[in-house]
């Protein structure tokens, strides 16, 4: 099942639980706005490339859309229109005044110089400059682009419309990024992680943890885990995974991926095969890489008890339903990685107020929004006695039914 099904499926069990007329259950799915644009650019060799753009703009019910842009060879309508979708039950969830949206360019940005990809980016931003807006639709980085693609989008957008650092998030400190940005995403995992645990009666000192993926999110989590005296049992990545029962030392594996670009050959733990780390032994599993790594195939062998999705859609239905059976709990993605987006509205407020904010500050709302998002899904789980997962959806799609009405916009 690919994720726009996946997502679709989980909101209508979520509008099912909730009650909701037929009629504004088919006006929350469809898009507010799909947008589709060609964008040619000379090659530093002087031949012309055409790539694909897409924007969806899902909902703005709640406040401005909000989602990022990803740079990736298998961008697809699809694909866009889900993960959209996602965002605007993931901002519902968190309680910020946005709606979702999501974009991208169907391209390789390895296979591109960096001149390149400025060029691509700046047509991008010609062509969708009159859609998006700092109280319209404001990108952010995702898969494939950072805060340089930002900084091109910003420079971009202001040729049009005057200096407008609100228009993106996940930018340049020097530009009117956020501190605490870069960590937020990983740094929001960990939050989620200690309300769930807490909830159990337990800590995160007092368990081991498996980690899929080292890039921005699960390095992150890895070393704010490990400061928290939690035990990393196993960490992999694209490049390699390592394992260790002992322990493994964060701070001396960032060093080795820094300097060899790579987790294998660490002298820290032995190395083991990525695809068995989703089912080696530990008490909490963290995936924050690709989507539907947990599938009917490995499903069943998952050990841990606590699985915290720190990706999208990484867990399929199909897992899902062999999980829950087999008693794991599941923090969905739209709640357990929502800390990056509430920093960018951490962000996007500091920008419009123009007024910074300390890193404390930062992190110590953040860890407010997140754990009082965790209440209000345990709040949803017992008033509509469903799991997790869907306490989070009948939670986010509950918020924005109630604007959308309340606008006057389900007749």
């Amino acid at each position: 099942m690919n994720a726009l099904a996946a997502t679709n499926r989980n909101f209508r069990n979520a509008a099912r639980l909730l009650g909701l007329d037929s009629r504004l259950e088919r006006s929350l799915l469809i898009p507010f706005r799909e947008i589709k644009v060609e964008c040619t650019i000379p090659r530093d060799d002087g031949t012309l490339t055409s790539y694909v753009g897409f924007r969806v703009q899902h909902d703005n019910s709640r406040g401005p859309m909000k989602g990022g842009i990803r740079y990736h060879p298998e961008v697809d309508p699809d694909e866009v229109n889900a993960l959209a979708q996602l965002m605007t039950w993931k901002t519902a969830v968190a309680n910020i005044p946005y709606g979702g949206a999501k974009g991208g360019i169907g391209c390789t940005p390895k296979d591109l110089t960096l001149s390149e990809l400025e060029r691509l980016t700046r047509v991008f931003t010609q062509k969708i400059h009159d859609v998006i807006g700092i109280r319209t639709d404001i990108p952010a980085p995702d898969m494939g682009t950072n805060a340089q693609t930002m900084a091109w989008i910003l420079d971009e957008y202001s040729k049009f419309h005057g200096y407008s650092p609100a228009i993106v998030t996940g930018k340049p400190i020097d530009l009117g990024g956020s501190l605490g940005r870069e960590a937020a995403t990983g740094r929001g995992v960990v939050f989620a992680t200690e309300a769930l645990l807490a909830e159990h009666g337990k800590s995160i000192k007092d368990m081991t943890f498996a980690i899929q993926g080292f890039g921005n999110v699960g390095s992150w989590a890895a070393r704010l885990i490990h400061e928290k005296g939690g035990k990393i049992v196993a960490v992999s990545d694209v490049t390699g995974a390592v394992k260790n029962p002992n322990g493994i030392d964060i701070l001396a594996l960032l060093k080795h991926k820094e300097t060899t670009r790579s987790l294998s050959e660490f002298n820290g733990g032995d190395s083991m095969n990525a695809d068995e780390l989703l089912v080696h032994e530990c008490d909490v599993l963290i995936p924050c890489a690709l989507g539907g790594v947990l599938n009917r195939e490995n499903a069943g062998d998952v050990k841990a008890k606590f699985i915290i999705e720190a990706a999208n859609h990484p867990t399929d239905p199909e897992a899902d339903e062999i999980l829950t059976k087999k008693g794991v709990t599941i923090l969905p993605d739209i709640y357990a990685n929502a800390g990056g987006v509430t920093v960018s509205y951490f962000e996007w407020v500091q920008n419009t107020q123009g007024f910074m904010w300390d890193e404390e500050k930062v992190n110590s709302e953040l860890k407010k929004y997140m754990t009082r998002a965790f209440h209000d899904i345990k709040g949803m789980c017992q008033t509509h006695e469903c799991n997790l997962r869907m306490g989070a959806f009948t939670l986010g799609v509950d918020r924005v039914a109630r604007c959308t009405i309340l606008r006057g916009w389900e007749a």
